[in-house]
């Protein structure tokens, strides 16, 4: 951009606009995937909807390329591209909580540790990830999904409303009554369809949790796959448990003779009475006694913070993922190969259970087409060193390509990683793209909004 542009954009807006020849600019350009490497002309950190609405105006009227950065965690880097424009929300952090309503109100630019620690101050929470820098934006608006999924469904799931301002600047409020199509979209469509300022949640009672995490060697990874796949599905709502294959790190509460031993386990959490948690983790005995079994009741946000130091922005990431509706022996084998080739001591592979509440909604009440799936599956290649990024590539992607052919097909859309092509965001949303492009045309004619696992707008017939 020339000088008169960036002074104009400077002129318009009252966050500041961040180029080249600022010193923030490569600390902005810092997103927890640093394998992401882009320069874009400059990033715009707005500081409300205002900024938004101006910012969204000024670029569209000089065709300029927009990204939109929420809490900056996407694994492909969508919230950055090369000489076009960051929207940054980072800014626009807060959240309002009504304890008699149980809903939270809560800015675009917020992480779920911002809504986890208000929520909690009142007994409540909503589901979400499972980190607490994860921002709210991106997750919700891919249908979110954790620790309380199989009690109270997906993020989005627990949408009330979006405040959003449009491809043509303009600003609406989404919900079940004013603007249903885009309020159905928004739920799982990714940011495909403008940008949200501020969600409003559903909450609901939890306050203390009970985690559980067992551990098991890897040469009892088929009894405990087999085992797991039977059991969760059958369990309470109450009780959810995703399976890992890891690299034990040498931290509490693990003990030392077990640190650096490649495993597979489950992180349990339980949000019935803590006082049955080690009742209802009993069975955890029956695939083979566990390397190691723990479980400690703790706030729920104190287990959404787990995995925060362990995996802090900055490392190469590189994933993968898919949805399944089962783990046939086949898809077992796929898994114990890779999981004794881990390749460095933070890549994993994941198992989230997707089921129980979150499988008994209609499938065409929102955008998340998979209500039948039973896991949403991610492989995820980690590594601080730049000098292992194509070994955790290579490896994230030949397990993916072998245990593909046993997924239904799509995946949860923030899982999808960099370069995978359109048949992917197709595949993930099956029946329901069509509508999206439908969606899209009404509200995004022009695809504006395309740094994303892009819908594009449907063809006039």
């Amino acid at each position: 951009m020339d000088g008169t542009t960036v002074e104009g954009m400077r002129d318009a807006l009252r966050g500041p606009v961040i180029t080249p020849r600022e010193s923030e600019y490569d600390s902005s350009r810092n997103i927890y995937n640093a394998m992401i490497d882009r320069r874009p002309a400059a990033f715009v950190r707005c500081a409300d909807a205002g900024d938004v609405m101006d910012a969204v105006d000024f670029m569209r009227d000089r065709g300029m390329d927009p990204a939109v950065r929420g809490g900056g965690h996407s694994g492909p880097g969508l919230c950055l591209v090369d000489n076009g424009i960051t929207i940054d929300l980072s800014p626009m952090r807060g959240v309002r909580v009504d304890p008699v309503a149980e809903t939270a109100q809560v800015a675009g630019g917020s992480l779920l540790g911002d809504l986890d620690h208000a929520a909690h101050a009142f007994g409540l929470a909503t589901p979400s990830g499972i980190m607490s820098t994860t921002g709210v934006a991106g997750l919700t608006l891919g249908g979110g999904h954790g620790h309380l999924t199989r009690k109270y469904g997906l993020t989005s799931d627990n949408l009330l409303s979006a405040d959003v301002v449009l491809a043509d600047g303009s600003f609406v409020t989404a919900s079940e009554s004013d603007h249903q199509d885009l309020f159905w979209a928004l739920r799982g469509g990714g940011g495909n369809f403008g940008i949200v300022t501020s969600f409003t949640f559903r909450l609901h009672p939890v306050h203390t949790v009970s985690l559980g995490i067992s551990l098991w060697t890897l040469d009892h990874i088929r009894e405990v796959l087999r085992w797991y796949r039977e059991f969760l599905p059958q369990a309470p709502d109450d009780l959810n448990g995703f399976f890992a294959e890891l690299t034990v790190p040498p931290a509490p509460p693990f003990p030392e003779e077990i640190h650096g031993q490649k495993m597979c386990g489950v992180i349990w959490c339980w949000t019935g009475d803590p006082d049955r948690a080690e009742q209802v983790l009993s069975p955890v005995n029956e695939p083979a006694p566990p390397a190691f079994h723990f479980s400690a009741p703790m706030p729920y946000p104190m287990m959404q913070m787990m995995f925060d130091q362990l995996l802090p922005p900055g490392l190469q990431w590189y994933w993968r993922g898919d949805l399944f509706d089962r783990i046939p022996d086949e898809a077992i084998e796929v898994h114990e190969k890779y999981a004794h080739a881990l390749p460095t001591d933070l890549s994993t592979m994941h198992l989230y259970p997707v089921d129980a509440a979150a499988g008994r909604m209609d499938r065409d009440s929102t955008a998340w087409n998979h209500r039948d799936a039973v896991w949403s599956g991610i492989v995820a290649g980690i590594d601080p060193d730049p000098a292992n990024a194509e070994a955790i590539r290579q490896w994230s992607t030949g397990y993916w390509e072998a245990l593909h052919p046993h997924s239904m097909g799509g995946a949860y859309v923030n899982f999808i990683g960099a370069g995978e092509g359109q048949d992917r965001v197709r595949a993930t949303y099956g029946e329901h793209y069509d509508r999206l492009a439908e969606i899209k045309r009404t509200y995004d004619p022009q695809n504006f909004f395309h740094a994303n696992q892009n819908i594009a707008p449907a063809v006039p017939v």
